[in-house]
């Protein structure tokens, strides 16, 4: 069962039973805030992971994150949760752009 860590938020770990589900749905389904202004299209770089481990399980960036990776507004190591489903375990953390106020987040 692939694993979601996220360090910035207090070590926050998702077990994930098989799913095709995007990232970002399945960090929404464990009740956790993420930003996604643009409604989960990727049109925008709001629910961008930090990915600290598991980059290499993601394959090629989607149409959408290469053109924000030509833009220069992904890093090689960022990439949209609502274009990538998960296959193994990866640790991540919310983008520093992208924190919510209302969060206290443990970086």
């Amino acid at each position: 069962m692939p694993k979601i860590l996220i360090r910035n938020l207090n070590n926050t770990l998702i077990d994930v039973p098989s799913s095709n589900d995007s990232i970002l749905k399945i960090i929404q389904d464990n009740q956790i805030d993420w930003m996604f202004a643009c409604g989960a299209k990727g049109r925008c770089t709001t629910c961008k992971l930090v990915i600290h481990k598991g980059l290499e399980q993601f394959g090629e960036p989607s149409e959408n994150e290469q053109k924000f990776l030509d833009l220069g507004r992904l890093k090689e190591n960022e990439r949209l949760a609502c274009q990538n489903t998960l296959q193994d375990d990866i640790e991540v953390s919310v983008a520093d752009t992208n924190k919510f106020p209302h969060i206290t987040y443990t970086d």
